[in-house]
């Protein structure tokens, strides 16, 4: 970790060869209607964090000791970027939360109409796993490949995210227990950290110990960006979220802040994220610095 580079600037220079890869991402020479290409295109460019192609990249990196791994990791970096999108995509839609901002910008439905969207979405799912497969031609071993791709069809799928959008939609504030609420965090958000994290370590060769620890790493970061998430639409910028806030309240849905309070919210973030980096440390990683460090900067973040 270069001492004269920060953590915003790491994140930001990453952030833009995920972006400049995801531009190159869809062959230019497939065929298959211009508008929809388009769609997919307008939200995988939108802009965001780039949080989970992010860790992919620096888990492999971290395990392996040499950014040259981030070669290697590139496509699964992308893969996980797609599905994101893709969740976010139907996310905005009527049935499912109803916004017309993401990212400062109209929501795909808004832009190309609902059945687009819903397509865009649906393209950006499956291309993910031809982007992931796609590692196998930069040396990565086949069966970690399919590793990889077994570990995002699991995370992303029915035990995972769209189980845990599932269990939102269906939640109701004065309902839900916090019981309730972890498993809907877990799955929604927190898999797919897990998913990021574990794909760059099997990429970079983790040890069975070290990703067990990875993944207790992960968990507990994930679970700690959904409850700041939380916090931050209660009371944070607009303009620097990119979407309104109270949105959550508006809708009624389950969020931390609402069952346990703010300042334990807040106090449940420092803690989680403490036990995150105590895990970390037991990986004992080669070049984990930049983990550690990603993990404080979410915890302090304001968007």
């Amino acid at each position: 970790m270069n001492a004269l580079v920060t953590t915003a600037d790491f994140l930001s220079r990453s952030a833009i060869e995920v972006e400049q890869a995801l531009a190159e991402s869809i062959p230019a020479e497939w065929k298959f209607p211009s508008q929809l290409r388009e769609a997919m295109m307008y939200s995988v460019e939108a802009g965001g964090k780039r949080l989970r192609p992010i860790l992919v990249l620096a888990a492999a990196e971290a395990v392996k000791g040499d950014s040259r791994a981030w070669h290697a990791a590139m496509p699964v970096a992308c893969a996980i970027e797609m599905i994101h999108t893709y969740s976010l995509i139907h996310d905005d839609l009527p049935a499912m939360d109803d916004d017309d901002f993401r990212r400062g910008k109209p929501t795909n439905h808004k832009v190309y109409g609902e059945a687009v969207a819903i397509l865009a979405g649906d393209g950006l799912l499956t291309h993910a796993f031809y982007s992931a497969s796609q590692a196998a031609q930069r040396g990565v071993p086949a069966a970690t490949v399919l590793e990889v791709v077994s570990d995002l069809a699991r995370l992303a799928g029915a035990s995972g995210m769209v189980g845990g959008q599932a269990a939102d939609i269906l939640g109701e504030q004065g309902i839900t227990t916090l019981a309730e609420l972890e498993y809907i965090h877990s799955r929604k958000t927190s898999d797919l950290i897990v998913f990021s994290v574990t794909a760059g370590a099997r990429i970079g060769g983790a040890k069975a110990e070290q990703l067990e620890a990875l993944m207790e790493f992960a968990h507990k970061l994930g679970l700690a960006f959904q409850v700041q998430d939380d916090i931050l639409d209660l009371v944070g910028d607009e303009e620097k979220l990119g979407k309104p806030t109270q949105s959550d309240v508006q809708q009624q849905k389950v969020t931390y802040p609402y069952l346990v309070g703010l300042e334990e919210s807040k106090a449940l973030v420092e803690r989680l994220t403490k036990e995150a980096a105590q895990a970390l440390t037991r990986a004992e990683l080669d070049k984990p610095e930049w983990l550690f460090a990603i993990a404080e900067y979410l915890m302090s973040r304001d968007h």
